[in-house]
Protein backbone atom coordinates (compact mmCIF):
# COMPACT_ATOMS: atom_id res chain seq x y z
CA UNK A 1 0.00 0.00 0.00
CA UNK A 2 3.20 2.11 0.01
CA UNK A 3 3.77 4.86 2.71
CA UNK A 4 0.51 6.11 3.07
CA UNK A 5 -2.68 5.65 1.66
CA UNK A 6 -3.93 9.22 0.80
CA UNK A 7 -8.18 9.41 0.37
CA UNK A 8 -9.47 12.63 -0.60
CA UNK A 9 -12.87 13.11 0.94
CA UNK A 10 -16.01 15.79 -0.72
CA UNK A 11 -19.55 16.37 -0.68
CA UNK A 12 -21.62 19.01 -1.06
CA UNK A 13 -22.68 21.24 2.08
CA UNK A 14 -24.87 19.11 4.07
CA UNK A 15 -23.83 15.99 2.62
CA UNK A 16 -22.96 14.42 5.90
CA UNK A 17 -19.42 14.21 4.53
CA UNK A 18 -18.53 15.04 8.73
CA UNK A 19 -20.50 11.92 9.58
CA UNK A 20 -18.46 10.00 7.17
CA UNK A 21 -14.90 11.48 8.61
CA UNK A 22 -15.72 10.87 12.07
CA UNK A 23 -16.51 6.82 11.37
CA UNK A 24 -13.26 6.68 9.52
CA UNK A 25 -11.24 8.29 11.92
CA UNK A 26 -12.77 5.32 14.61
CA UNK A 27 -11.54 3.24 12.00
CA UNK A 28 -8.28 4.63 12.58
CA UNK A 29 -7.73 6.65 9.92
CA UNK A 30 -5.75 10.06 9.89
CA UNK A 31 -8.18 12.64 9.07
CA UNK A 32 -7.19 16.25 7.48
CA UNK A 33 -9.83 18.84 8.06
CA UNK A 34 -9.10 21.22 5.11
CA UNK A 35 -11.92 23.67 7.22
CA UNK A 36 -10.10 23.51 10.34
CA UNK A 37 -6.77 24.27 8.70
CA UNK A 38 -8.65 26.86 6.75
CA UNK A 39 -9.63 28.33 10.37
CA UNK A 40 -6.16 27.72 11.73
CA UNK A 41 -4.05 29.34 8.89
CA UNK A 42 -6.15 32.89 9.48
CA UNK A 43 -6.13 32.27 13.54
CA UNK A 44 -4.59 35.75 15.59
CA UNK A 45 -0.95 36.21 14.85
CA UNK A 46 -0.49 34.45 11.46
CA UNK A 47 0.16 35.72 8.16
CA UNK A 48 -2.89 34.45 6.69
CA UNK A 49 -4.30 36.84 9.41
CA UNK A 50 -2.42 39.64 8.24
CA UNK A 51 -2.68 39.50 4.53
CA UNK A 52 -6.39 39.16 4.95
CA UNK A 53 -6.47 42.04 6.56
CA UNK A 54 -4.02 43.85 3.74
CA UNK A 55 -6.32 42.95 1.47
CA UNK A 56 -9.79 43.69 2.60
CA UNK A 57 -9.47 45.79 5.58
CA UNK A 58 -9.82 46.16 9.68
CA UNK A 59 -13.25 45.56 8.94
CA UNK A 60 -13.08 41.78 8.66
CA UNK A 61 -11.78 41.83 12.04
CA UNK A 62 -13.97 41.50 15.47
CA UNK A 63 -13.02 44.00 18.59
CA UNK A 64 -11.33 40.91 20.15
CA UNK A 65 -8.93 40.92 17.19
CA UNK A 66 -10.09 37.57 15.74
CA UNK A 67 -11.39 37.24 11.74
CA UNK A 68 -15.32 38.22 11.94
CA UNK A 69 -15.95 35.54 9.11
CA UNK A 70 -19.51 36.95 8.50
CA UNK A 71 -18.07 40.29 7.98
CA UNK A 72 -16.00 38.32 4.99
CA UNK A 73 -18.00 36.15 4.31
CA UNK A 74 -20.35 38.80 3.23
CA UNK A 75 -17.69 40.94 1.15
CA UNK A 76 -16.60 37.73 -0.89
CA UNK A 77 -19.69 35.87 -1.49
CA UNK A 78 -21.17 37.30 -4.67
CA UNK A 79 -17.92 38.98 -5.37
CA UNK A 80 -16.03 36.65 -7.50
CA UNK A 81 -12.77 38.64 -7.67
CA UNK A 82 -13.13 38.94 -3.85
CA UNK A 83 -13.24 35.62 -3.21
CA UNK A 84 -10.62 34.27 -5.67
CA UNK A 85 -8.11 36.59 -3.60
CA UNK A 86 -8.97 35.42 -0.85
CA UNK A 87 -9.10 31.70 -2.01
CA UNK A 88 -4.96 32.89 -3.27
CA UNK A 89 -4.35 33.98 0.49
CA UNK A 90 -6.03 30.78 1.91
CA UNK A 91 -5.54 27.44 -0.15
CA UNK A 92 -1.97 27.83 -0.61
CA UNK A 93 -1.64 27.99 3.34
CA UNK A 94 -3.96 25.27 3.68
CA UNK A 95 -2.64 22.95 1.38
CA UNK A 96 1.56 23.48 2.71
CA UNK A 97 -0.48 22.26 6.01
CA UNK A 98 -2.07 19.78 4.75
CA UNK A 99 1.06 18.40 3.22
CA UNK A 100 2.96 19.02 6.12
CA UNK A 101 0.44 16.71 8.69
CA UNK A 102 0.13 13.63 5.61
CA UNK A 103 4.01 13.62 5.71
CA UNK A 104 4.39 13.24 9.21
CA UNK A 105 1.68 10.40 9.22
CA UNK A 106 2.87 6.86 10.11
CA UNK A 107 4.15 4.55 7.31
CA UNK A 108 0.81 2.07 6.37
CA UNK A 109 -1.79 5.15 7.46
CA UNK A 110 -4.68 5.50 5.56
CA UNK A 111 -4.51 9.66 6.12
CA UNK A 112 -8.10 11.22 4.80
CA UNK A 113 -8.10 14.75 3.75
CA UNK A 114 -11.88 15.98 4.05
CA UNK A 115 -11.60 19.01 1.65
CA UNK A 116 -15.18 20.51 0.81
CA UNK A 117 -13.96 22.49 -2.44
CA UNK A 118 -11.85 19.29 -3.60
CA UNK A 119 -13.40 19.25 -6.85
CA UNK A 120 -14.18 22.60 -7.53
CA UNK A 121 -10.38 23.33 -6.34
CA UNK A 122 -9.43 20.25 -8.88
CA UNK A 123 -7.43 18.53 -6.50
CA UNK A 124 -9.17 14.93 -7.48
CA UNK A 125 -5.71 13.65 -9.10
CA UNK A 126 -3.39 13.98 -6.29
CA UNK A 127 -5.31 10.87 -4.21
CA UNK A 128 -5.18 7.66 -4.46
CA UNK A 129 -8.93 6.98 -3.97
CA UNK A 130 -11.83 10.07 -4.02
CA UNK A 131 -14.94 9.43 -1.92
CA UNK A 132 -17.91 11.68 -2.56
CA UNK A 133 -20.68 11.82 0.14
CA UNK A 134 -24.30 12.33 -1.75
CA UNK A 135 -27.26 13.17 -0.22
CA UNK A 136 -30.72 13.98 -1.85
CA UNK A 137 -30.93 18.10 -2.61
CA UNK A 138 -33.92 18.28 -0.17
CA UNK A 139 -32.74 16.55 2.61
CA UNK A 140 -29.54 18.94 2.54
CA UNK A 141 -32.01 21.86 2.31
CA UNK A 142 -33.47 20.71 5.81
CA UNK A 143 -30.15 19.33 7.38
CA UNK A 144 -28.83 23.28 6.85
CA UNK A 145 -32.18 24.95 7.27
CA UNK A 146 -32.67 22.88 10.84
CA UNK A 147 -29.66 22.02 12.18
CA UNK A 148 -27.31 24.78 11.00
CA UNK A 149 -30.01 27.86 11.16
CA UNK A 150 -30.26 28.97 7.19
CA UNK A 151 -32.90 30.22 5.90
CA UNK A 152 -33.94 28.42 2.83
CA UNK A 153 -32.73 30.87 0.24
CA UNK A 154 -29.34 30.83 1.79
CA UNK A 155 -29.27 27.32 1.95
CA UNK A 156 -29.89 27.22 -1.80
CA UNK A 157 -27.50 29.81 -2.67
CA UNK A 158 -24.98 27.85 -0.32
CA UNK A 159 -25.33 24.45 -2.56
CA UNK A 160 -25.49 26.31 -5.98
CA UNK A 161 -22.61 27.87 -5.04
CA UNK A 162 -20.48 24.41 -5.19
CA UNK A 163 -19.76 21.62 -7.63
CA UNK A 164 -22.79 19.70 -8.91
CA UNK A 165 -23.76 16.44 -7.61
CA UNK A 166 -22.45 15.19 -11.29
CA UNK A 167 -19.37 16.67 -11.26
CA UNK A 168 -18.42 15.48 -7.48
CA UNK A 169 -19.78 11.64 -8.94
CA UNK A 170 -17.53 12.20 -11.61
CA UNK A 171 -14.18 12.18 -9.97
CA UNK A 172 -15.04 9.49 -7.81
CA UNK A 173 -13.69 6.32 -6.80
CA UNK A 174 -16.66 5.45 -4.56
CA UNK A 175 -19.65 7.00 -3.74
CA UNK A 176 -21.11 6.96 -0.32
CA UNK A 177 -24.71 7.46 -0.42
CA UNK A 178 -26.02 9.53 2.54
CA UNK A 179 -30.09 9.38 1.75
CA UNK A 180 -30.41 6.42 4.74
CA UNK A 181 -30.24 6.83 8.44
CA UNK A 182 -26.77 6.85 10.20
CA UNK A 183 -26.43 3.88 10.28
CA UNK A 184 -27.10 2.93 6.69
CA UNK A 185 -23.94 5.52 6.18
CA UNK A 186 -22.08 3.83 8.87
CA UNK A 187 -22.48 0.51 7.34
CA UNK A 188 -21.19 1.99 3.45
CA UNK A 189 -17.96 3.44 5.25
CA UNK A 190 -17.23 -0.05 7.31
CA UNK A 191 -17.65 -1.62 3.99
CA UNK A 192 -15.59 0.89 2.04
CA UNK A 193 -12.78 0.77 4.88
CA UNK A 194 -12.43 -2.53 5.05
CA UNK A 195 -11.49 -2.80 1.08
CA UNK A 196 -8.99 -0.57 1.88
CA UNK A 197 -7.38 -2.52 4.32
CA UNK A 198 -7.14 -4.95 1.68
Amino acid sequence: MGRILSVGLTGGIGSGKSAVAQRLAEHGAIIIDADVLAREVVAPGTEGLAEVVETFGEKVLTAQGTLDRQALGRIVFDDDAARSRLNDIIHPRVRQESRARREAAPEGSVVVEDIPLLVETGQAERFDVVVVVQAPYAERIRRLTESRGMSREEAEARIAAQATDAERAAVADVVLDNSGTLEDLHHQVDEFFTTLER
